[in-house]
């Protein structure tokens, strides 16, 4: 008798785990998916055209609250935890809901779920949202480019809309962000990739991902993992970099699969550490070593390019900051907020007595973001509630830190100011050193 399976997910790390171990599993009936954490993503199905031919009528998607009626409804012998960026109480709290109804807790590791390119892959994790990773992608790219390589990123996926349509995408144009009619989310990871001149892919079925990345039409010499939400990566890869933050000391251990991205690195990245206290620091070198003593540590730091300084000196101003990051990445300071208190302003307008719609339910889900606006934009609706909480919000300019030019998706009706920022390797060991060895050892020439 086949086991009955529910996967509980958030459309990304969930998929993968029943494309690669279940979809063709007769030994397993996958009932149902739970879906969290983003918004509006349950309520659809898993289409048949993607689940294979033992699921001709797709696979439904359920909200998480329903898990405890499903299990017993569905008659399910295991769940599947498979989504990322949550501490260890949650899951042991949800395992303990899971065992409390009568099913099995499962977490499905990298011997199961990573698949093996015909290229050399670098993988890129972080052991949570924010840490920096999408800037160390950016520079690890910018080094095999200058060593004259075709290099392929993979982004880890957020698959929010038609999952057909979305079963591989592709973006080598800012143009193709419109035409695969991405989120705010999307265009942010997917932007800075295209704008420097490489072809990004993401989408749903991450074998049929890695098969077009390899054979892309203009090339390919290296895979990139670019990694999402401090999970591990869907590719074996051949060097594996993972990005911690002494802005948050201790979520190393106490997060998954954030430590299993630690335990896995070849090189941990220290970002921020230009913002970042010692002691703050000095943690995160303790914890680095206790895990994963063999891992070489890069020491960086994200300095800041602010294009209009003097719109922020003395001013009441408005910081808007990448979203997840602020949300399930619970930071409570980001790129934004430090530009600000640099160049000297006079207030951080607090957005909550004038959030609306969408945007007034992220900040009750999430109460601790504080004086800051999270450029939210899972769909059409949260993006028209951004533009209309910006427009409330009384300010004299906006600053926006941002991965992409919200100017280009939200019209702002006040000043604005764009914020940056890059990786900085502070001293040696670098990046460039170990790129420079991955490219003798794995690339032929």
């Amino acid at each position: 008798m086949a086991k009955n399976v529910i996967i509980i997910g958030a459309a990304g790390r969930d998929f993968h785990n029943f494309n690669t171990y279940y979809r063709n599993n007769p030994d397993y009936r996958v009932v149902a998916f739970t879906a969290a954490q983003i918004p509006d993503i349950d309520g659809r199905k898993y289409p048949a055209e993607l689940a294979g031919e033992l699921y001709p009528a797709g696979i439904p998607i359920y909200a998480q609250e329903d898990l405890p009626k499903l299990i017993k409804e569905l008659d399910a012998d295991e769940c599947v935890f498979s989504y990322s960026d949550v501490p260890y109480q949650y899951v042991m709290n949800l395992s303990a809901l899971v065992n409390a109804n009568g099913a099995n807790f499962t977490l499905l590791g990298p011997k199961k779920t990573q698949l093996k390119s015909t290229k050399p892959v670098i993988a890129v994790g972080a052991i949570r949202t924010g840490c920096g990773k999408s800037q160390t992608s950016r520079r690890i790219i910018e080094l095999l480019m200058e060593a004259g390589l075709k290099v392929v990123a993979v982004r880890h996926p957020m698959p929010y809309g038609d999952l057909v349509s979305q079963k591989v995408q592709r973006f080598a144009t800012v143009e193709d962000l419109a035409k695969h009619k991405c989120t705010i989310e999307e265009m942010e990871e997917y932007e800075p990739h295209v704008t420097r001149g490489n072809v990004i892919y993401a989408g749903v079925d991450y074998e049929a991902i890695l098969r077009a990345a390899e054979n892309d039409p203009n090339g390919c010499d290296v895979i990139l993992w670019d990694g999402g939400n401090n999970d591990f990566p869907f590719y074996k890869p051949d060097l594996m970099v993972t990005v911690v933050d002494p802005h948050r000391p201790g979520h190393e251990l106490s997060y998954y699969p954030g430590e299993v991205t630690l335990r896995l690195a070849d090189i941990v990245v220290i970002n921020k550490m230009d913002s970042a206290g010692p002691e703050a620091i000095q943690i995160v070198r303790e914890n680095i070593a206790k895990v994963n003593p063999n891992a070489a540590v890069v020491d960086g730091a994200s300095p800041l390019s602010i294009d209009k300084p003097e719109l922020i000196k003395g001013k009441k101003v408005l910081v808007v900051e990448d979203g997840p990051t602020l949300t399930h990445g619970e930071m409570k300071i980001g790129a934004g907020v430090v530009a600000a208190r640099k160049c000297g302003a006079a207030e951080l307008v607090d957005p909550r007595p004038y959030v609306v719609g969408k945007l007034a339910e992220t900040f009750r889900i999430y109460p601790n973001i504080g004086t800051l606006l999270p450029a939210m934009g899972y769909g059409e609706q949260q993006i028209k509630d951004l533009e209309r909480t910006i427009a409330n919000t009384p300010c004299d300019a906006v600053v926006i830190a941002t991965p992409i030019d919200l100017n280009r998706i939200v019209k702002i009706d006040k000043p604005t100011v764009k914020v940056g920022y890059d990786l900085q390797e502070i001293g040696t060991p670098n990046l460039k050193m170990f790129i420079d060895e991955f490219v003798a050892k794995y690339v032929k020439k």
